[in-house]
């Protein structure tokens, strides 16, 4: 199936370039560009992309929020986001995860890259390692408890609690695996009851609902 992708960039030679490499890919198609954030959430109703490329900074509406629009708790349909922005900043990546975008990566990533990140978060995965997440969200963590916006999600079991804080403290299913003396295939089971129950899209947004409800330090 081919990947639909919406770029969103205020500098044009940018804007097209990213096109250029993306439309040349015989599994991406752009189907949408634009150069501000409200016009992105415009186009994301009217044009169902599966993935949108988001900068940061741009007029109008920026792309944090305009992230939080198109991917933010409560939206009723919401639209993977791959935010790329020239601002190597901690707080720009963990405000960029908390309004649902699905990974983070510099302009000056090589074109494979873009590429690997489009098609990571299309399939519905972390472009993030979940160690990176932890240590930004961990940063920030006395910031953002309480989590009175965060909704509870049904109960988990305590098997599941177990998996979610180590997933929040950055392992891999190996090592999750390791630590509670059981498989990986039940861990990877674990997850996705972990991530259906609480209605998240990936193990990035685990981390920072982890967090937000005060389940890890």
């Amino acid at each position: 199936m081919t990947t639909r992708v919406l770029v969103c960039d205020d500098q044009a030679l940018i804007r097209t370039g990213f096109a250029t490499i993306i439309d040349a890919q015989p599994d991406l198609e752009v189907v949408g560009e634009c150069g501000d954030g409200r016009t992105a959430v415009d186009l994301a109703g009217d044009l169902r992309p599966d993935v949108v490329v988001m900068d940061v900074r741009m007029p109008v509406l920026d792309g944090i929020a305009a992230t939080r629009q198109l991917a933010g708790a409560g939206v009723a349909r919401p639209v993977k986001v791959l935010v790329v922005t020239t601002f190597n900043l901690d707080e720009y990546v963990y405000e960029a995860l908390r309004a649902g975008a699905s990974g983070f990566l510099l302009k000056d990533a090589p074109a494979a890259q873009l590429l690997h990140g489009i098609r990571t978060v299309a399939a519905g995965a972390a472009l993030l390692a979940p160690e990176v997440t932890r240590q930004l969200v961990g940063r920030y963590a006395a910031r953002i408890r309480p989590a009175e916006d965060t909704p509870p999600g049904a109960p988990l079991t305590p098997r599941e609690l177990d998996v979610l804080r180590l997933v929040a403290d950055g392992r891999s299913n190996r090592e999750i695996a390791a630590a509670l003396v059981i498989s990986q295939e039940t861990v990877k089971t674990h997850v996705s009851r972990i991530l259906t129950k609480l209605d998240l899209r990936d193990r990035v947004q685990a981390v920072v609902y982890a967090y937000r409800r005060g389940l890890v330090t």
